[in-house]
């Protein structure tokens, strides 16, 4: 009996080997990433990350040990996360110089938004790392069905989906050859977006009209609201509500007259540690609407409906989720969902 278990055990063993061999990516790899062909002769050895969430799917691809430089960051990171992030360098809180990056010589310098490395990169073209033979990978959620040729938010064409956060990772984890990594990543992140809908079906139909703030330049003046077909357009749908945007621009400008006319009934704000802009403080931003005299008159103010979220889940990332977690409970504690 033993002899033959050992025999099942040896076979069982071979199969799993099999499977990972087959599993295995094949190099040269080549990927179609926002419009460029980028061929991979082997996994990457060392990697700077150009934006927090591009940095945390990393991190949960369990490729820590190979970043050797981040940048772009608007909150801590995620909490499982935070010992090995504090053992690698930050170049910059917001956009490093092509110096800076280049400086810790990477083999590829993967970016969450196009703007820093793109046609305008505000950090340095696709085509001046190419020269240095360090290769590029974009978030695919940052230029599929979207445009950036201003260099700024950009206009999404279509409504963003957790699939471009899926394709990214799948994407990565075959360049890393982890793809058994990712395969689990997704399924994790699938199941989550599952429970968090079902736990809100009372709150679907709703149609309640939602406005999300980013931030602003000037307290006072325009808003950077969340556009029709952004990753918080995403969570609005998800659960029913409406957002009281209807322009493809992923953050565009908006006055508070505008939003007036739509009188929400939730406003959700965004928190986080980057004070580029004064409104970056959710409580700066707080005190603008209950003392703006057109702020105070809306139904989410009087009521005191603010629902806090983390400015990362209002981004296209695998926060993305959280965010329809967050926005659900605060209907919920508002008595607006039963």
């Amino acid at each position: 009996m033993r002899q033959i278990i050992a025999v099942m055990s040896f076979a069982f063993g071979l199969t799993g080997l099999s499977g990972a061999t087959l599993a295995a990516t094949q190099y040269p790899l080549t990927v179609n990433n926002c419009g460029q062909q980028v061929t991979f002769k082997k996994a990457p050895a060392k990697i700077v990350s150009i934006g927090q969430g591009m940095t945390e799917v990393l991190f949960s691809l369990s490729l820590a040990d190979k970043i050797a430089g981040t940048a772009v960051w608007v909150g801590p990171v995620l909490p499982q996360y935070a010992e090995a992030n504090s053992r690698i360098k930050r170049l910059a809180d917001n956009d490093p110089s092509f110096e800076a990056v280049v400086g810790q010589e990477p083999d590829l310098v993967a970016a969450e938004f196009e703007w820093h490395v793109g046609e305008q990169g505000s950090v340095g073209k696709r085509e001046q790392f190419a020269d240095l033979g360090i290769n590029t990978y974009i978030a695919p959620a940052d230029c599929v069905a979207k445009i950036n040729a201003d260099g700024g938010d950009g206009v999404r064409k279509e409504l963003f989906t957790m699939d471009l956060i899926y394709q990214e990772i799948s994407e990565l984890s075959e360049i890393f050859d982890v793809k058994d990594r990712g395969d689990a990543l997704i399924a994790d992140l699938k199941k989550r977006e599952a429970a968090a809908v079902a736990s809100i079906s009372s709150a679907s139909g709703k149609d309640l009209p939602i406005v999300v703030w980013f931030s602003s330049k000037e307290v006072k003046g325009d808003a950077f609201i969340a556009g029709k077909n952004s990753a918080p357009a995403y969570i609005l749908k998800t659960i029913g509500a409406k957002n009281v945007v209807t322009t493809e621009e992923e953050w565009p400008l908006v006055g508070w007259e505008t939003i007036a006319q739509a009188n929400p009934a939730v406003i959700v704000l965004a928190t986080m540690d980057r004070r580029r802009y004064a409104a970056d403080d959710p409580k700066v931003k707080i005190a603008f609407l209950e003392n703006d005299p057109v702020t105070k008159e809306l139904d989410a103010v009087k009521n005191k409906h603010f629902v806090m979220m983390d400015a990362q889940s209002m981004n296209p990332t695998i926060r993305t989720i959280d965010g329809i977690e967050t926005l659900a409970n605060g209907i919920k504690t508002f008595g607006l969902a039963q």
